[in-house]
C-alpha cells in the first residue's frame, strides 16, 4: 500500500532531472511525492519499446509500495520459487534456495521480482505523470551552467532550475560537463566482459521441458570458466530472459554490435546440454559492452544545486543485478532528503545527507559485482573445486558462511543488499542530524 502519510516540504523547489531511465523516474516520483515541481528532460525521442528483463530485490520492491505501484505492477512480474547456482557443463546443483519467494518476504517484507524493464519503466513514468511531474521527450542537453543552475538544450532553449538532476545513465553528459568544470576528463572503462541479453516467448517453444522452466518461475545461474549465464521468467512466465556474460570480443570503441546466434552458441559449446537447448530457438542477438567509470569525488556540485544518481555516478557490472536497484534507492533517498526542507537555504543540508547516505553504499556495491564476477568465473581447477564443495556443503543447510553466491549469502552481502530500506535510514539520519 502507498505511504499513508508522505512528507511534504515546506517550500516547493522547481527540478529538473536530466534522464527518464529507471533512476530519473525514480527520483521524478520521490520528489513529486514531496511535493516539488518535477521537470524530467529525456533525449530520445520515445521512450523505449525495447529491453529485457530486471531482477527487482527487496531494497527496491519495498519502494513500489510507498509509491503506489506495487499492486499494479504485481500481474505483470514473475515471482521465482527457487534459486539455483549450477555446474556450467551439466547442470549440476551446487546451491539451492527453495521457496524463494517465500524466503524472501519472510526476511525483508518486500518480493524479490523478475520484471521486464518496459514494463516497469512505463509503470513509473505514468506514476510521475499521475504525481504532476512533466516530462519532454526530444529533450537533449547541449550544456550545463553550475552556477545559476541552468541547462541549454540543443536548438539552444535555456531552462532554469533550483535543483538539477544528473541520471542520465552511463554515457552521462552531465558528467562530462560536472568534470569539465574542474579541468578533467573520463570516459566508460571496458571491463573485459560482455553481455548477450536474450528474450524468448513461452508460446513460441514447441519443447515441454523448457516450457515448463518458463511457466514455473525461477532464477538459475551457470557457473564456469571466464563465464556465467542467469536466466529467469518474466511476465508471469510468459517469456524467459537470459543474460550471457563472458569475455568481450567487441572491437575497443565499440559498445554495442549485432551478433549470430551461431557465434554465441559456440562460445558455450560443453555447457549444460539444457541451456543449450534453450539457446537453439535464439534467432538474432547482440552483444554489449559491459562498462564501469572511476569513482566521482564528490556527486554534488560546489554551490549544491546539482546531484547525480544512479549509472551516471556508479555504473554497475549486472553480476548482482543492482544496477538497477541501486538507482532507484538513489531516487528515493533523494526525495526524502528533501521532503523535510523549510527554506531553500537548507538544500545544501539535504544533498550533502544524501550523498552521505548513497555514495559509500553505491561504490560498495560496485566493489562486490567485482567480487561476484570472480567466484562465478572460476576457471576449472584446486579454487573452483574448493568453490564447490563450500556450495555443496551448504545444500539444504542455512548459509551461514561468506558463500560465493552473494544472491543467498544470509551471513553477509544478502542482508546488506535486501535489507536496506531508504525511507527508514533517511528518517534515521535525519532524526540524528537534523536540518538547521
Amino acid at each position: 500500500m502507498a505511504d499513508p502519510t508522505p512528507r511534504r516540504a515546506a517550500v516547493a523547489l522547481n527540478i529538473t532531472i536530466i534522464g527518464a531511465g529507471l533512476g530519473g523516474l525514480s527520483a521524478a516520483i520521490s520528489c513529486a511525492l514531496a511535493g516539488h515541481n518535477v521537470l524530467v528532460l529525456e533525449g530520445a525521442k520515445q521512450l523505449a519499446e525495447i529491453g529485457a528483463g530486471l531482477q527487482i530485490t527487496p531494497n527496491a520492491s519495498r519502494l513500489f509500495a510507498q509509491w503506489d505501484i506495487l499492486e499494479r505492477l504485481r500481474p505483470l512480474a514473475a515471482e521465482p520459487t527457487y534459486l539455483a547456482v549450477r555446474r556450467y557443463s551439466d547442470g549440476k546443483i551446487l546451491s539451492l534456495t527453495e521457496d524463494f519467494n517465500d524466503d524472501m518476504m519472510r526476511k525483508y517484507g518486500a518480493p524479490f521480482w523478475d520484471l521486464h524493464r518496459v514494463d516497469l519503466q512505463r509503470m513509473m513514468y505514468d506514476r510521475a505523470i499521475e504525481l504532476g511531474a512533466k516530462v519532454r521527450l526530444g529533450a537533449r542537453v547541449a550544456d550545463i551552467d553550475f552556477e545559476t543552475p541552468s541547462l541549454t538544450l540543443e536548438g539552444g532553449e535555456v531552462l532554469n532550475a533550483d535543483l538539477l538532476v544528473g541520471a542520465d545513465g552511463l554515457w552521462s553528459k552531465c558528467r562530462e560537463r560536472f568534470l569539465a568544470t574542474e579541468g578533467k576528463t573520463d570516459a566508460p572503462l571496458p571491463t573485459g566482459d560482455l553481455a548477450y541479453r536474450i528474450v524468448l516467448k513461452a508460446d513460441e517453444i514447441e519443447d515441454t521441458e523448457l516450457r515448463d522452466w518458463i511457466k514455473n518461475a525461477s532464477v538459475n545461474f551457470w557457473a564456469g570458466p571466464g563465464a556465467h549465464v542467469v536466466a529467469y521468467s518474466l511476465r508471469g512466465g510468459e517469456m524467459f530472459n537470459i543474460v550471457l556474460l563472458q569475455p568481450d570480443d567487441l572491437p575497443e570503441g565499440v559498445a554495442r554490435q549485432a551478433g549470430t546466434a551461431s557465434e554465441m552458441r559456440e562460445s558455450l559449446k560443453g555447457w549444460d546440454p539444457v541451456l543449450t537447448r534453450f539457446l537453439n530457438h535464439v534467432k538474432e542477438v547482440d552483444k554489449w559492452k559491459l562498462m564501469h567509470r572511476p569513482e566521482l569525488d564528490s556527486w554534488v556540485s560546489e554551490k549544491s544545486n546539482f546531484v547525480f544518481l544512479g549509472d551516471a555516478c556508479h555504473p554497475m557490472l549486472p553480476y548482482l543485478a543492482q544496477g538497477a536497484n541501486s538507482s532507484l534507492e538513489d531516487g528515493a533517498v533523494l526525495g526524502h532528503v528533501i521532503a523535510t526542507l523549510e527554506s531553500k537555504v537548507q538544500l545544501p543540508q539535504a544533498l550533502a545527507m544524501y550523498e552521505q547516505l548513497r555514495k559509500k553504499r553505491g561504490e560498495a556495491i560496485v566493489r562486490e559485482t567485482f567480487a561476484q564476477r570472480h567466484d562465478f568465473h572460476m576457471p576449472d581447477g584446486p579454487e573452483q573445486e574448493q568453490r564447490d564443495r563450500l556450495m555443496l556443503s551448504k545444500l539444504g543447510k542455512k548459509i551461514d558462511v561468506k558463500f560465493p553466491s552473494r544472491w543467498q549469502c544470509e551471513s553477509d552481502v544478502q542482508p546488506w543488499l535486501y535489507g536496506y530500506d531508504a525511507k527508514a535510514e533517511t528518517e534515521a539520519a535525519l532524526k540524528s542530524s537534523p536540518y538547521t
